[in-house]
């Protein structure tokens, strides 16, 4: 009896080597930190800006038929083992003009924004208070302009752009009442890359030059891979063709050179780019409530 219950014994486990081979194979090829999986982006339509002159923008107005730019708003959604953590990238237009049809910021440049960030957050079933992080590519009026709702998130910012927009408030490149609610929010300040969730599926990546603290934001997806998200490294895909920098930047130098340092990290990355502003790439985008993963 003893010799058929070890027998018995041995054919099961026969049995059930392959297939517990092949979970110790799959679990082998799984990295330890989240997979592109655990992560969600939505893409929010949070305005537009019609210009009659991009000559601003160091591109001339023959070389390119654009005026029209794009303004999102990102929700990153990050699915970990105890509980899911939200990061909002960039606010948009100022919400007061949102549902006011077209407005005109001054002459030659307009804006349109159709609905309020916070109502597209509804979709979601979400209020401002479900955001825990809360990061700008950089503090211009078009990035930030839901920005006093997040006042409970934590405010990833770099040293140089809280420096320049909340305690120098260069009232010339930045509308501080649209951010002045943040003032006394919880704040990280950021000196360089920064891991967002501890596993490197989102990272903040300095870029400054368009201002002293601008980033963009890199984003592991598996559909439709790594991402970039530009903020204003580029605002036309002539600029980064031609390496064009807009007359307004902060330092011209710092962003060729963050333009090479995004340029290296999209090919070590095999990251595509989204430059933000680009109406032809967001007309082909999947908007929320649907999103990316």
């Amino acid at each position: 009896m003893r010799t058929l219950r070890l027998g018995l014994l041995l054919f099961a486990a026969a049995l059930a080597w392959p297939a517990a081979a092949a979970a110790a194979a799959t679990a082998a090829e799984e990295p330890a930190t989240a997979t592109a999986t655990s992560v969600r982006l939505y893409v929010f339509n949070c305005g537009t800006l019609s210009l009659e002159d991009v000559s601003a923008f160091g591109i001339g107005n023959d070389e390119t038929p654009v005026r029209q730019l794009f303004v999102p708003c990102y929700l990153l959604e990050h699915h970990g083992a105890d509980r899911v953590r939200r990061l909002l990238f960039d606010a948009g237009l100022p919400a007061a003009i949102a549902g006011q049809g077209p407005v005109s910021l001054e002459p030659g440049v307009g804006m349109h924004y159709a609905r309020s960030l916070q109502d597209q957050l509804t979709e979601l079933d979400l209020t401002p208070a479900d955001i825990d992080y809360l990061a700008f590519s950089h503090l211009h009026f078009d990035h930030v302009g839901s920005a006093n709702l997040f006042t409970a998130a934590m405010h990833l910012i770099q040293h140089e752009e809280y420096q320049a927009g909340f305690v120098a408030g260069d009232s010339e490149f930045y509308e501080q009442a649209l951010f002045a609610a943040l003032a006394d929010s919880p704040r990280q300040v950021l000196y360089g890359d920064h891991d967002v969730f501890g596993d490197d599926s989102v990272r903040l990546v300095s870029a400054p030059g368009h201002t002293p603290g601008h980033q963009v934001l890199l984003v592991r997806l598996q559909d439709p891979g790594a991402v970039v998200l530009s903020g204003d490294l580029y605002h036309f895909r002539e600029s980064r063709r031609l390496r064009r920098v807009p007359l307004f930047n902060a330092d011209p130098e710092q962003t060729l050179a963050s333009m090479d340092k995004v340029e290296a990290l999209l090919q070590a990355e095999d990251a595509t780019l989204w430059i933000q502003h680009e109406q032809a790439l967001a007309d082909t985008l999947r908007m929320a409530p649907a999103y990316y993963q």
